[in-house]
């Protein structure tokens, strides 16, 4: 019997690919995922076999088109299913026929919607017959590297003024994995990654869950080696006990980020009408989570914020952090976060002081900035001032952290401290993570220009502070488990190869 990681493979690096229910008629889910397919195989991105499969078309985009599984002549190692519900079973009868190892069933009408009955005559004889299934009712499979890409969701859409426009973009490659039970969600997760910069390795969408399930895909990608950390969006864990066993294992060498839904009795009631989950109690999975070493998110926006965190900063070796600023206002708003999550923000100790105070005599900081934690370098601030005190502090054994509060709009800040800080930081294994506030053309040149140095950066001091606080938290769960040393120097090489 093959191993989960050969099992869990062939969803994404499959050597040939059969499309039931591909069409010809561009506004139809399986012409949109063949589609994807065969524009990946022109362009020699995927490399296995690809044949589709309608019993009322001839060809598709230049490929035979099969009258169903069985009359395809060669090996099928997974099958995309997009019909309608009702003639899945015998799409798996036929499947579990020609040997094929695993199907993406994308369909719905299943047990969603309370049709059990219709879901038992797919995965019965699947299960019998050794065939791994994901879904029903998903959005399938996206990898970046091997061409896979099951999502029935249009990269370009017409408007009615004639223009044409990105609407489901697909990110580039990167270290993000995700793993959801929400299609719809999961789409809009690769919609904003996308439109961030940020890079994925991996999509899986779960849906039902009929099969294949959250400790499964952890396992295999713990040793996926282009995954560096997993965002895990949630809505019921059914097999608890083998989800904290293998995230206890996985939490060890990459930090998993889980936003889990159905906090609330009606949000629980949304749950089981989406996908049939059951919610269940929410005391119950924060503790799990606690003791797996599972960063939980509180919402949306802090799930995609402390992923991208964990994904380009190592962890913090302590809890205490400094932040450095041009702006008093906001460099309290970060400490007060800070704070409220059990981060602190000590005063800077006495040799660290002096540093800063000779640097006053010498001119090289404003005479009148504060420098007890935050350093506040004022609206006189310059690049080098920024440069020269971020380097201090990384210098300071007693600060695990820096946050980087750099607003722009002063007149002697010039775009360049970007590049300086990120200079300095070179070396050390203490996390920065940075802000910039505002929406102008400046502004987001600064977050972007943060982000592609490998410094996170942040829309508000909150969400700069929140992120560190996941880093802090994540390292203090690696020193419990006396691993911190090892994932600091694998993440270091990670970031290299990078």
């Amino acid at each position: 019997m093959k191993s989960i990681i050969e099992q869990m493979n062939i969803f994404f690096e499959p050597r040939s690919v059969a499309i039931v229910g591909a069409s010809r008629k561009t506004m139809k889910a399986g012409h949109v995922i063949f589609k994807n397919f065969a524009d990946s195989k022109r362009r020699g991105i995927f490399r296995g076999e690809l044949y589709p499969v309608n019993p009322n078309e001839e060809q598709i985009l230049g490929f035979r088109c099969y009258p169903s599984i069985r009359e395809i002549p060669r090996e099928v190692d997974l099958v995309v299913v997009v019909v309608p519900a009702k003639i899945v079973p015998k799409i798996m009868r036929d499947a579990t026929v020609r040997g094929v190892k695993a199907a993406v069933i994308i369909s719905g009408g299943f047990s969603e919607v309370g049709n059990h009955e219709l879901e038992e005559q797919v995965t019965a004889p699947a299960k019998e017959a050794g065939i791994r299934i994901l879904g029903p009712n998903c959005l399938g499979v996206y990898d970046s590297e091997t061409g896979v890409d099951m999502l029935f969701l249009p990269e370009t859409k017409v408007l009615t003024t004639g223009d044409e426009v990105v609407a489901t973009p697909r990110p580039m490659s990167g270290p993000i994995s995700i793993v959801t039970q929400s299609g719809a969600f999961g789409v809009s997760a690769l919609d904003y990654l996308a439109g961030k910069q940020l890079g994925v390795s991996k999509f899986v969408s779960f849906g039902n869950k009929s099969d294949v399930d959250e400790p499964e895909m952890l396992q295999y990608l713990l040793h996926d080696e282009r995954t560096r950390v997993i965002l895990l969006y949630v809505e019921s864990i059914d097999a608890g006990r083998e989800f904290m066993k293998v995230t206890k294992e996985v939490t060890k060498q990459k930090p998993v980020v889980a936003l889990k839904l159905g906090k609330t009795k009606a949000g629980a009631r949304a749950a089981l009408s989406h996908t049939g989950a059951i919610a269940g109690s929410d005391r119950i999975y924060s503790a799990a989570f606690k003791q797996s070493g599972v960063i939980r998110a509180r919402d949306m926006e802090e799930f995609f914020d402390v992923g991208k965190a964990l994904a380009f900063q190592p962890p913090a070796a302590g809890s205490n952090i400094a932040v450095i600023t041009d702006a008093g206002g906001p460099g309290i708003m970060a400490v007060d976060e800070c704070q409220s999550r059990g981060v602190t923000v000590e005063r800077f100790s006495d040799e660290t002081i002096l540093k800063f105070e000779a640097l006053k005599k010498k001119r090289k900081i404003p005479t009148f900035a504060t420098n007890l934690n935050p350093l506040d370098l004022t609206g006189s601030v310059t690049s080098e001032m920024f440069e020269t005190g971020t380097e201090i502090l990384l210098d300071d054994p007693q600060i695990y952290g820096i946050i980087v509060l750099g607003l722009h709009h002063v007149p002697a800040l010039q775009e360049d401290f970007v590049d300086l800080i990120a200079g300095v930081s070179k070396g050390h294994t203490k996390p920065i993570v940075a802000c910039a506030i505002g929406e102008t053309e400046m502004a987001l040149y600064i977050r972007t220009r943060f982000d592609k140095l490998g410094i996170p950066a942040y829309f508000s001091p909150e969400d700069a502070a929140r992120s560190m606080a996941a880093l802090v938290e994540y390292g203090k769960y690696l020193k419990k488990r006396d691993c911190f040393e090892q994932y600091v120097e694998r993440f270091q090489k990670s970031a290299q190869g990078s």
